[in-house]
This record gives structure tokens, sequence and C-alpha cells, in this order.
């Protein structure tokens, strides 16, 4: 946060000024904020609506739904429609479908719009501070947002994470993460190499492969022991589900066992499996561990590539938040999401919060609604309750 912003918000010793003078602070009150306009965030804002409490969305993106959009153009959706949808709404009329990332782009845009959910777009959070008894919130636009309770739902996709060699390929080889890739089209001409082996990296394997010499660096860290597909949607994923809801939790020694072993790994191959790419003429081959004359080191050899596509994963970031619980812009430590030391603060959104299904559509339902019953046993407050609410920007 600015210091002129923090001075705002503290007087001239320090001390948190008084949340009840928020008309004269210019401080937009709410019971809660929910920072993320994602499927988490949706997801938690219906589930407060159905509650009848107080909240707004603040997402960073113009549009609802615009992070999906911004992903690789070919990407579908894991899980079948069944599984996908939103409280209250289903997603689409084919349950056993794979809906495409634009699809469920255009679901989350209509499903805010049907249900008014009150998203604030174009706004990014840059700031989380407590003041006095309550939080307060500052945005990239000027305002400021007070709440008693705050979800941060921004999700598992944040920061893009490379190795620290990436700097050091030759500057004539295309170089893009994950988080970049749209379609071969923006690839040089000639080998490309996909480091990482995690479902990301396999379906971008694939995708390239159709156009270009495909290399990819890793090793998974398991797989689908079924083909993917509609088969897989009616009789396998009832299984995986459940064993991601109710085996894998944080609530038994077993699931706790688990997630450790987890923690920090790529997760299990789904929909491209080791002999779809061997069948697509994808190459595998060891980890890549750096880079020797501007190419990447692969087993000892360094490779002669035009492309390289990182699918090395995400850092979460909370520098943003400046409270103790955070303290290193580091997950704090929480129980299912309640953050401890932070009364009011919630996590939602991602992996492995509450179980191995915390971070995906399956699992964040449960978590949300377990969240949104916690406020609502809490009494409502709203200073300022008579000033107008937030107004909605979800388009139709």
């Amino acid at each position: 946060m600015p210091d002129s912003e923090a001075e705002d918000i503290m007087d001239a010793t320090g001390t948190p000024r008084l949340v009840a003078d928020a008309a004269t602070n210019g401080i937009e009150e709410h019971d809660t904020v929910v920072v993320g306009g994602g499927q988490a965030g949706l997801t938690i804002g219906s589930e407060l609506a159905m509650r009848g409490r107080d909240h707004v969305i603040l997402d960073a993106h113009e549009r609802v739904g615009e992070a999906w959009r911004r992903r690789w153009d070919s990407l579908r959706l894991n899980t079948p429609a069944k599984y996908d949808g939103l409280p209250g709404t289903p997603m689409g009329d084919d349950p056993f479908a794979f809906p495409s990332k634009d699809e469920f782009a255009d679901y989350l845009e209509r499903y805010a719009a049907a249900n008014t959910l009150p998203v604030v777009t174009g706004t990014r959070v840059l700031g989380l501070h407590a003041v006095g008894t309550r939080y307060v919130l500052t945005t990239d636009d000027g305002r400021r947002f007070g709440a008693a309770n705050v979800v941060i739902a921004t999700g598992p996709h944040q920061v893009p994470r490379v190795p620290e060699f990436a700097d050091r390929l030759a500057p004539h080889i295309v170089a893009l993460h994950s988080d970049e890739y749209r379609n071969p089209g923006r690839l040089a001409h000639g080998r490309v190499l996909v480091v990482g082996f995690g479902n990301s990296a396999s379906e971008i394997a694939l995708d390239v492969s159709r156009s270009h010499e495909t290399w990819i660096s890793g090793r998974p860290s398991g797989e689908l022991p079924f083909r993917h597909g509609r088969a897989a949607a009616r009789f396998g994923f009832p299984i995986v589900r459940f064993f991601g809801l109710y085996v894998a939790t944080a609530g038994s020694p077993l699931g706790r066992r688990m997630l450790a072993r987890r923690h920090g790994r790529a997760e299990p191959l789904i929909r491209v499996r080791r002999r779809e790419l061997a069948a697509a003429g994808v190459r595998m081959v060891p980890r890549t561990t750096g880079v020797e004359a501007g190419r990447p080191v692969v087993d000892g050899t360094a490779l002669d590539v035009a492309s390289v596509i990182w699918c090395t994963g995400f850092e979460e970031d909370f520098g943003w938040v400046h409270l103790p619980a955070f303290e290193g812009g580091r997950r704090p430590r929480h129980d299912h999401g309640a953050v401890e030391g932070a009364p009011g603060i919630y996590l939602l959104g991602q992996h492995l919060l509450r179980s191995e299904g915390s971070g995906t559509l399956v699992g964040v339902g449960r978590d949300a609604r377990w969240i949104a019953k916690r406020i609502a046993a809490t009494p409502e407050v709203v200073v300022g309750a008579d000033a107008p609410p937030a107004p909605s920007h979800a388009a139709a």
C-alpha cells in the first residue's frame, strides 16, 4: 500500500482511525468483502445472498469470467458439467459434457447477472489492513472498502513460477509461461520443449504436437487409471469426487498425511495421459535442470529448441495482506479456510485448504457453504448501513 493511503487509515501516532468515521474517511462499508470474482467468489457470494448477508465482490478483471477467457484456446474443463455448476444453476443441458473455457466463462458471467450478485469489476485490491475491530481494503481505483469479514477467493493461479535459470535462455528462443500460452501460432518454427508434467503441461504438449515437434520434460505424479471422457464422467468421476471430498481431507489423520505428500506436487494427469502423448509423437524426457550456452539442459544435454513453455505452476501471493497472520506473504495457518489469529478472514478456492478438492469446482461449493454458515452465525454489522450498496458491473 502506498504511504499516503496508509496515512489516510492511521492517525499521526500510527493508531488506526475509528471505523465509525467511515463517512468522512470515504470508506464503503459492508458486512463481508469478497476478493476475487471467479467461481470461488461467485459461489460464496451466492451462499451469502441466500442467507441475506450484505456483501460485495471485488474483481480485478473488467469482465466476469475473464480469467478463464485468457487461458489457452483449446482448454476444456477436466470435470463434467454435472459437477461444474454454481449453487442453484446447472452448467449446460448435457451433464456429461466437458465445457470449453469460454463456455464456462460465459456461464459465470450469466450466473452473476441472473443472481444480481454485487460484483464490482475492474477493481484490483492493493492492500488489506486491520482498522480497529474491522478491516479496510484499498483498491487501484482509489476506493476503500470496510468489512467485518473478508473472503480471499483469488484462486490458486496467482503469480507464474519459473526456474531461476529461465532468464538465461538465448534471446532467439521463444519462452512463455503456461499463463501466457494461447495456441501454437505464437511459437517459433522448430522444436518445442514443454517444461513440467502436470495437467497443463500434458494438454499444452498435445496441443503443440499437432504443428511442432514436441518434447515434454519432467515426471508426472500419477494419472487416472481410466480414460477420460463421457464414460469416465458417468462412472469414474463419482469415485474421484468422493475420494477428493471425503477421504483426502484435513479432518482425518489419513487425509492429513495424503495432503502433506501432495503439497507442492503437480496434480495427477487427468485428460491427457502418457499413452496419449506417446501416440501423438510427443517425446518424454527427464527434468530440465538448467541452461547451458543459452539452451535448456535435460539429462546433461543442452537441447536445440526454438521455443520453451514453462508449465511450472504458480506461487500464492498474499503480499498485499498486511496482517500478522500473513507474515512473509505466505499462506497463513487456518482451520478449513478460517485464518487463525485473524477473526473474520477466510481463504477460499486455494489448493488443499480443507480437502484435495478445495481448489476445484467439485470442492469449492462445500468450502463456501461452511464459510457462509460461519459468517451467518455472527451478528451482521454494517457501518453506515443507510448508504447505497456498491454498484454491480456484471455484464448481462
